[in-house]
């Protein structure tokens, strides 16, 4: 049976404060809001036995959603769950006393086992804080896109992305995430082999249950990738449901070859690598698929060059 909710209005808040005290009004009639220091909050919508439990940046939510919703929410809303989303108001990696106590008291309050499947979804940052709270809800699902493991400068002496919150400690409850994830019934870890420091914390999530999931060549930033080829939500109602493997990866990917970000680097990466007759190919591909006169433009001149180093 699905689940009811009342009609949300987020996209007319002015601001980031406004936003926030229209979800804690909304939470009245759905669930429970809860501030978290100065820097976060939790929201929660009560649905059936199924448990979304996301990490997301509230500048974010508001920059890239079309109704200025947490995803959790939407996806809550189309299936009938429940969904817990802890929103951040600045990238602190959810490493706030505040936060932790919060986890703390929902361990103590069996909070989590009074779902039958439970989700931990989140991207980057948000993808390390989905890692490493998955500890308390033993046999959860996990699914992070692109996530750090750690900023401890003793674990990751490379990563050089986030200088001023490799201060922040990593040590102490809930810090290193593929610890954490001891508990979980399977981790899914998606990330571009490409994107170097991506890839370096990748390696760091390595368990029997853990299912890395490589998505080469989609660009920098994996998490917006994913969105543009419209596979993010997918993925995440895949893996609630048990149905996140590798095939079922393969199968959601190949909405790539419809992506005119993605056919525009890979026609450029054939010409670097000095491999006329796969730009050709790839050229045409684009070619028959897309729609942009600029995109058609360039690649037919790029095509017309290929064509004549051939003959």
């Amino acid at each position: 049976m699905t689940h009811i909710f009342p009609e949300i209005d987020l996209k007319s808040a002015q601001t980031e404060p406004e936003w926030l005290a229209r979800l804690d009004e909304i939470a009245d009639e759905l669930g429970a809001f809860t501030p978290l220091g100065a820097h976060h909050a939790a929201f929660f919508a009560d649905g059936d036995e199924t448990l979304l439990v996301s990490f997301e940046n509230i500048s974010e939510i508001r920059a890239q959603a079309p109704d200025h919703r947490p995803r959790a929410l939407g996806i809550a809303q189309r299936h009938g769950w429940s969904c817990l989303v802890l929103l951040a108001r600045a990238n602190r990696f959810y490493r706030d006393a505040e936060v932790l106590d919060f986890f703390d008291a929902q361990v103590d309050a069996n909070f989590f086992d009074s779902f039958r499947r439970v989700l931990f979804f989140g991207t980057g940052p948000q993808g390390y804080a989905a890692s490493t709270f998955s500890l308390a809800a033993p046999g959860a699902t996990i699914l992070a896109i692109a996530p750090q493991a750690t900023l401890d400068p003793e674990i990751a002496p490379w990563e050089d992305r986030f200088r001023w919150q490799r201060r922040l400690d990593f040590r102490s409850r809930f810090g290193y995430a593929p610890d954490m994830l001891d508990g979980a019934r399977n981790a899914f870890i998606v990330h571009d082999p490409g994107q170097t420091l991506d890839a370096m914390h990748a390696a760091l999530y390595r368990r029997p249950f853990v299912t890395t999931l490589r998505t080469p060549r989609l660009g920098e930033n994996t998490a917006i990738a994913l969105d543009r080829i419209g596979v993010t939500d997918m993925l995440i109602e895949a893996a609630i449901r048990g149905r996140l493997n590798p095939a079922r990866f393969a199968e959601l990917m190949r909405r790539r070859r419809r992506d005119a970000t993605y056919l525009q680097a890979l026609v450029r990466r054939s010409v670097q690598s000095n491999h006329p007759a796969l730009t050709v190919v790839a050229a045409q591909h684009a070619l028959a698929r897309k729609d942009s006169r600029s995109l058609r433009k360039s690649l037919a001149r790029m095509q017309g060059q290929l064509e004549e180093m051939q003959d």
